[in-house]
């Protein structure tokens, strides 16, 4: 019956601003302090929790949260893990501060994007042959992903490091990094190449509004996956 819980998670516990978020179920209650990766990766939590404290500062004007790009070329050493936590961090922030402001708080502040899952949508749309019953519903969601994304105060990007994909879709990656970094929005990247090698996948201008403002995390080990 908890009214602040209600609005972040809402009645059933899989709704509110963390269920408009679209974080997958199992990363809805997850913070940077029960983080599971928080063990594994001391130093890189270290710098978490320092960015954490930025966000009480969200509602100033005169300041910018930085964006961060989480690295590691192993898949399961708790990239996705981080940023999901840091997204309900973010929530939780946006949530308190506006009460204590007098102010409603925005129903997204925060958005979950999923890169591998915005790219299938783009391929069963524009492939040859797609019967149109399938083929509207996923442009729907890729359009209404790709406005949300752009404008969103608080974005997690998640596996950025995108291959084989086509110049058109590369034009839309690029336009909402691009949109986000022209107006001072922060992006949690996910990746697994150093943000050095961005140029490789993606032409100089998206990678340069990548590395915009933007520190860096590298994940150290071998993946964890299982061990929870």
């Amino acid at each position: 019956m908890c009214p602040s819980y209600i609005a972040l998670h809402g009645y059933t516990g899989d709704g509110g601003r963390i269920g408009a978020a679209g974080l997958p179920a199992d990363y809805r209650h997850l913070t940077v302090a029960n983080s599971p990766a928080r063990e594994g990766q001391a130093k890189i939590y270290r710098a978490i929790d320092a960015y954490v404290a930025t966000f009480k500062r969200q509602f100033d004007e005169d300041y910018r949260i930085k964006s961060l790009y989480l690295y590691s070329e192993e898949p399961g050493t708790g990239k996705t893990t981080t940023a999901a936590a840091l997204l309900n961090e973010y929530l939780t922030a946006h949530y308190i501060g506006s009460l204590q402001r007098g102010t409603t708080p925005l129903e997204r502040p925060g958005y979950y994007w999923d890169i591998n899952e915005w790219q299938r949508d783009y391929n069963r749309f524009t492939r040859p042959m797609v019967p149109r019953e399938k083929a509207e519903p996923a442009a729907s969601r890729y359009y209404r992903a790709m406005e949300i994304a752009e404008a969103v105060p608080f974005l997690i990007a998640d596996d950025i490091g995108v291959r084989d994909a086509t110049e058109a879709f590369r034009a839309d990656l690029h336009s909402v990094i691009n949109k986000r970094v022209a107006n001072g929005l922060p992006t949690v990247y996910t990746s697994n190449i150093p943000m050095a090698e961005t140029l490789q996948l993606f032409d100089a201008r998206i990678a340069d509004r990548i590395r915009d403002m933007c520190q860096e995390l590298p994940f150290e080990g071998k993946s964890k996956r299982g061990r929870r």
